[in-house]
């Protein structure tokens, strides 16, 4: 893979945050809708596919985006949790990215156990 690809792929990637942080300073809905929308899972199976032309790979891998999303919730549980209770943002996302890293812990086992996560 070259230099300009992987220049293209994450100048991509980045806009598509920066628009959502920037949508969300007008209206939370539609910043959220934004980033919540798979783009990266789409982008990044595209690419996959793009370099490797291996389907078996591409399922491979959105079957374990599937088993991981799971275990993300708990970091926009906890969250939002914790700030209306009065924490301020650093030590309650300190919490929700903790909870959230052993939630993908639990996930990934699982997946191991049960579906196709290599």
């Amino acid at each position: 893979m070259d230099w300009l690809n992987l220049l293209g792929k994450g100048l991509f990637s980045g806009a598509v945050i920066v628009t959502a942080s920037e949508i969300a300073k007008r209206t939370t809905v539609f910043g959220a809708m934004v980033i919540s929308l798979p783009l990266a899972s789409i982008m990044s199976m595209t690419w996959l596919y793009n370099d490797t032309k291996d389907t078996a790979q591409v399922a491979d891998f959105a079957e374990s985006i599937l088993w991981l999303v799971i275990p993300s919730m708990s970091l926009f549980l906890v969250l939002p949790f914790l700030l209306r209770r009065g924490w301020e943002f650093e030590p309650a996302m300190g919490v929700g990215i903790v909870l959230t890293v052993l939630a993908y812990a639990v996930g990934a086992g699982l997946a191991k156990s049960v579906g196709n996560l290599s």
